[in-house]
């Protein structure tokens, strides 16, 4: 299933994104669908299987007043209002090398906040006081359950899905201090999106090409095998620390490409279109604009 949080008539609401036979792709607002299904996310992935079992058959037989064409809805955020954006910093080997960093022996973590999120084709704001702003294309997964101290071995019962994130940094920030969080919190620096595709559409999320271009041109391509902290690993050392919740979003960080490595650097300007793919879960892309 490929979940999407989208706005309608002012409301923000969620669906479901479904092909037709004539191969239009169409949005089905799930509580109208069926009205013991939540109208947002975090509400959906409480409910667990719940949720997806009436889902699944609320899109075997769609109501017309729950169907509407991709075109007349804006795709928001999947998940609009997470309650932890958690990142990992140095996750594929040869970002570490680029980075000039020794290859970690646990996971680096730092933490991004909900006013930078923004969803498919929605602006990054360039802000007027950096002007090292730069791209890292990531795969992200979002937590279905409550985990606390949660083993690998049954992490992934834990793990609602997966989207496409663009982990944008204002690297002039960052490095002023030891500390990253200051240059990643910028607002509109967390797009992610379009949608929010189930974990049963994604039975293994360490093989995915992962890529990132502007205005066309390629800047990253590698693949998610590549990294050195699994999705369980994750989930097991986050949730050893702190509790996870659904709705939780954990960003697994971004292969070499960078904008800072290059040279000359590469930095996001505006004007520039950035494009996020991942294998299986489509397109995220944003144009960046002046403050």
């Amino acid at each position: 299933m490929r979940l999407v949080s989208f706005a309608y008539e002012g409301e923000l609401r969620l669906g479901a994104i479904k092909e037709e036979p004539s191969g239009e792709q169409i949005v089905v607002d799930l509580n109208r669908a069926n009205p013991r299904l939540p109208q947002e996310i975090i509400g959906f992935l409480s409910l667990g299987d719940q949720a997806r079992v009436l889902a699944s058959e609320a899109l075997l037989a769609v109501p017309p007043s729950a169907a509407m064409s991709l075109s007349r809805v804006q795709l928001k955020a999947p998940i609009p209002k997470p309650g932890k954006i958690i990142c990992i910093g140095l996750n594929y080997l040869d970002h570490a090398i680029e980075s000039g960093q020794e290859v970690p022996e646990y996971p680096t973590v730092f933490a991004k906040f909900s006013n930078c999120v923004i969803g498919h084709k929605e602006a990054i704001v360039h802000p007027r006081i950096s002007k090292q702003v730069d791209y890292e294309a990531e795969l992200a997964f979002v937590i279905g359950r409550r985990a606390k101290a949660v083993p690998a071995s049954q992490a992934f019962d834990y793990v609602a899905g997966y989207l496409c994130f663009n982990d944008i940094s204002a690297r002039d920030f960052q490095n002023r201090t030891s500390q990253w969080v200051i240059g990643k919190s910028f607002d509109t620096f967390a797009p992610m999106g379009p949608v929010l595709a189930t974990a049963d559409e994604i039975p293994n999320p360490h093989s995915l090409h992962i890529a990132l271009s502007i205005n066309g041109e390629v800047m990253q391509s590698s693949n998610t095998g590549n990294m050195i902290f699994t999705v369980p690993r994750l989930v097991e050392s986050l949730s050893a620390v702190m509790t996870l919740e659904p709705g939780d979003i954990i960003a697994t960080g971004t292969p070499s490409g960078v904008g800072f490595s290059r040279n000359p650097p590469r930095w996001l300007k505006p004007g520039d279109v950035v494009r996020v793919e991942i294998e299986r879960l489509g397109v995220l892309e944003n144009q960046v604009i002046a403050e």
